[in-house]
């Protein structure tokens, strides 16, 4: 090898480091923070944390993006949540014609790619919860097209289930939570 392109790796290697080093830094900030937090407010950002990290097929990550993101915030109702995610339809109507244009995107895109993530891994992870059971009936056919488009509607499903479960304590049907630490 080149002694250049050498040194040039040897940098990103260096960099690659520094990046992981800080990365897990951050990390064990927020598992520190999350534990010297008071247990007794159910409302608090932590205590939302803690709570969405329960489920079974979701992490700390994904509960304190989902916290920070849009449950710290106060909505009117489900479609307010849903709206603000961007995983509701697109309407085009034309005088009397009307009909869906796929996924309105004008939503947040970290919420919205989240999860659509955490939706495959809760298919995955909570097989017996009903909305699993509701995504295996509608996607039976087997063809990509379908469960690439169901799997927008349950993530805008678990989404609402893990507002109500943040905000009312309404823990969704069949699904299994992890014991509290």
């Amino acid at each position: 090898m080149p002694q250049n392109t050498l040194s040039e790796l040897r940098r990103h290697l260096a960099r690659l480091r520094v990046v992981r080093d800080q990365i897990r830094a951050v990390e064990q900030e927020r598992l520190r923070k999350l534990a010297v937090a008071p247990a007794a407010e159910t409302k608090s950002p932590d205590a939302m944390v803690r709570l969405i990290a329960r489920v079974l097929g979701s992490g700390i990550e994904t509960a304190d993006m989902l916290v920070n993101e849009i449950f710290s915030r106060h909505w009117r109702d489900r479609k307010a949540v849903a709206r603000y995610a961007g995983l509701t339809g697109s309407p085009d109507e034309s005088g009397s014609r009307r009909r869906e244009r796929g996924l309105a995107r004008a939503g947040n895109v970290r919420v919205r790619s989240g999860m659509i993530q955490l939706a495959w891994r809760f298919i995955r992870f909570q097989k017996n919860s009903a909305l699993a059971q509701w995504f295996a009936a509608r996607t039976a056919d087997g063809r990509a097209s379908t469960r690439k488009t169901m799997i927008v509607a349950l993530a805008r499903k678990l989404l609402i289930a893990l507002w109500r479960l943040v905000t009312r304590g309404e823990v969704p049907q069949g699904v299994v939570l992890r014991p509290a630490s």
